[in-house]
C-alpha cells in the first residue's frame, strides 16, 4: 500500500472529498496523520465489490435497489484498502463499518454524499495531468461510435486514454479518469445522462478542452420532457468554459444556434461539407462507405449514412487536434463494428444486429438503410423491439414508427414489447404481416418458425429489451 506507484494517497483523497479520514477505528488528524498513512494509497477503484482487488478503493454508492455500504466488508475481504462511505452508514450500529475497517485493517473515508466524493476525487485525480488534452463527446445518438472512430484516427499519432464500453455516466465517467496515465496526451471520455441535472458535474469532472455534440434527439426525453429541455442539459457540457476552449456542434442540426449561443469559447459548426478533403462518398450497402479523403480511397466498415454522420463528427474532431491526412485514413480503416453497433453478422441469414440502444431517430435510420439495400438472396425481415425512456411520449413516437414500417420494404415484420403495441396498431391489417408479442420465448418461436436461410433480417431495439438472444437463431441455425 504505500507504493508510489498508486493513483493517489489516502491522504489525498480525503483532501479532495472534504472527508474524515479513519484509521484503526478511529478519526485520524487530516494535517499531522500517523506516518502508516501519510504514504499509504490506492491502486484503483470501483463501486461492485465483486470488482475488488489488492489495493482497491471501493466507493459506496446508494442506489435504488442496492446500498453499497452493505458490502463494504466484501470489498476489504477481496482487498481494497480503502472504502468511501457516508456519514448516515458511519452511524449504522447495524452495519459496524468503524469495526469491520478496524478488524481489517482497512481505512474509510466518510463523507456527506459519496456519489458526489466520487466525482470530486476523480476531478482531482485528473488534475494532476495538465498536459492531457481533455475531450467531451455528448449527444442523444452516436456518441460511442464517435468516439470509437475518433480514438482509432487519432492514436494513429497520439497517446490516447477514453472510457471503454458504457464507462459514461454520473459514476461511470469519473471510474474512467482514473485509467488516465502519464503517458497519455489525449483523453476522449464520453459524456451521457440519463436524468436532469448529470451532465453539469460531469463537466466540473473532466473540465475539457474540447466538447463534441453528435447531435439533438429524442433519447431520455422520458426524463427530461422535451427536446428543448434535452438541449438545455446537454448544453451544460459547456459550463466549465473559460475562454479558450472549442465546442464542436453539428452543422445541420435545428439546435445549433441554440447550443453555440453563449458559449465562453469558440463554437465550431462541423459536417459533411465543412471538410475541405472531403473528395466523395460512396455507399456500399453492408460494406459499409467508400470514402475519398484527400485524394485516397478509404472504406470505412460501418454502414449506413448515419454512421457517416459518426465518422465525419469523428474527422472534425481529429482536425481540431492537428491530425494528418494520413491518418485520418489509416484510422477508418482500422474502424470495427462493436457489439450491437450496426454489425453485420453471416450465417443461417445475413444480420444487421443494431441492438444496443434505440430511439425514434436511430430506428428510423435503420429502417432506412435496410430498405436502401438491393437483396435479391431472400426476404427482408425486421425485428424491431421497444424504444424506452420515451416517458409521455413512447405511444405517440411508437405509433410513428408503425407508420414508416407500414410503408417499408419489409416481407415480415416481428414487434416485440409492450411498448411496441402502438406500432402493431396502426400495422393491423396492413399490407406487410406483422407478428407482435411481449414474450421473448413466443418471439423466439415464431423467428425461429418463420426465416429462412438467404434472409436479410434487421435487429433493432433498446438495450433493455436484450434482443441480441435471438442472435443464435439468426446466424447460427436455431431449431432450423
Amino acid at each position: 500500500m504505500n507504493d508510489s506507484s498508486h493513483l493517489m494517497s489516502l491522504l489525498e483523497l480525503s483532501r479532495a472529498v472534504g472527508g474524515r479520514l479513519l484509521s484503526g477505528g478511529e478519526e485520524q488528524p487530516p494535517r499531522t496523520p500517523p506516518a502508516s498513512l501519510q504514504s499509504a494509497g490506492f491502486f484503483s477503484v470501483c463501486i461492485d465489490s465483486r470488482a475488488a482487488k489488492s489495493g482497491a478503493l471501493f466507493v459506496a454508492l446508494r442506489g435504488a435497489e442496492q446500498d453499497g455500504h452493505r458490502f463494504v466488508q466484501a470489498a476489504f475481504d477481496r482487498g481494497a484498502v480503502a472504502a468511501l462511505v457516508d456519514f448516515r452508514a458511519l452511524e449504522d450500529s447495524s452495519l459496524g463499518l468503524a469495526a469491520v475497517a478496524q478488524s481489517r485493517n482497512c481505512v474509510l473515508v466518510a463523507v456527506d454524499d459519496t456519489l458526489k466524493a466520487l466525482q470530486s476525487a476523480a476531478a482531482a485525480y485528473l488534475a494532476r495531468f495538465p498536459k492531457l488534452v481533455r475531450i467531451g463527446i455528448t449527444g442523444s445518438s452516436g456518441k460511442t461510435t464517435t468516439k470509437e472512430i475518433a480514438a482509432a484516427i487519432i492514436r494513429q499519432e497520439k497517446q490516447v486514454v477514453m472510457n471503454e464500453g458504457n464507462l459514461n455516466s454520473e459514476t461511470g465517467l469519473p471510474l474512467a479518469v482514473f485509467n488516465v496515465r502519464e503517458h497519455h496526451e489525449i483523453g476522449i471520455f464520453e459524456v451521457a445522462m440519463n436524468n436532469p441535472g448529470e451532465i453539469a458535474p460531469l463537466a466540473r469532472v473532466l473540465k475539457p478542452h474540447i466538447v463534441l455534440i453528435t447531435n439533438i434527439g429524442v433519447a431520455h426525453i422520458g426524463q427530461l420532457g422535451s427536446r428543448d429541455a434535452i438541449a438545455l442539459e446537454k448544453k451544460q457540457v459547456f459550463s466549465y468554459f473559460d475562454g479558450s476552449n472549442t465546442a464542436l456542434i453539428p452543422a445541420e442540426d435545428d439546435y445549433r444556434d441554440f447550443l453555440a449561443e453563449g458559449i465562453a469559447g469558440r463554437a465550431v459548426f462541423y459536417g459533411e461539407h465543412s471538410l475541405a478533403d472531403l473528395r466523395g462518398v460512396k455507399d456500399m450497402g453492408l460494406e459499409g462507405t467508400e470514402i475519398n479523403w484527400n485524394g485516397q480511397s478509404v472504406r470505412l466498415r460501418l454502414p449506413g449514412k448515419f454512421n457517416r454522420a459518426n465518422a465525419f463528427a469523428a474527422i472534425s474532431l481529429a482536425q481540431e487536434l492537428g491530425v494528418s491526412s494520413q491518418s485520418v485514413c489509416k484510422g477508418l480503416e482500422s474502424v470495427q463494428a462493436l457489439f450491437g453497433r450496426g454489425e453485420i453478422l453471416r450465417g443461417r441469414t445475413t444480420l444487421l444486429r443494431d441492438c444496443y440502444n434505440s430511439n425514434p431517430a436511430s430506428a428510423a435510420a435503420a429502417v432506412e438503410f435496410c430498405d436502401s439495400l438491393e437483396w435479391k438472396e431472400g426476404r427482408r425481415v425486421y425485428i424491431v423491439g421497444s424504444m424506452l425512456e420515451l416517458g409521455e411520449m413512447a405511444e405517440r413516437e411508437h405509433a410513428t414508427l408503425g407508420k414508416q414500417l407500414a410503408s417499408c420494404k419489409a416481407d415480415m415484420l416481428f414487434l416485440y414489447g409492450k411498448e411496441m403495441q402502438a406500432a402493431a396498431a396502426v400495422l393491423k391489417n396492413g399490407a406487410i404481416p406483422c407478428f407482435h408479442t411481449a414474450a421473448i420465448d413466443d418471439l423466439s418461436r415464431a423467428v425461429d418458425a418463420y426465416i429462412q436461410r438467404g434472409d436479410l433480417v434487421l435487429l433493432k431495439g433498446s438495450r433493455g429489451v436484450a434482443l441480441e438472444v435471438l442472435t443464435d437463431i439468426l446466424v447460427e441455425g436455431g431449431g432450423a
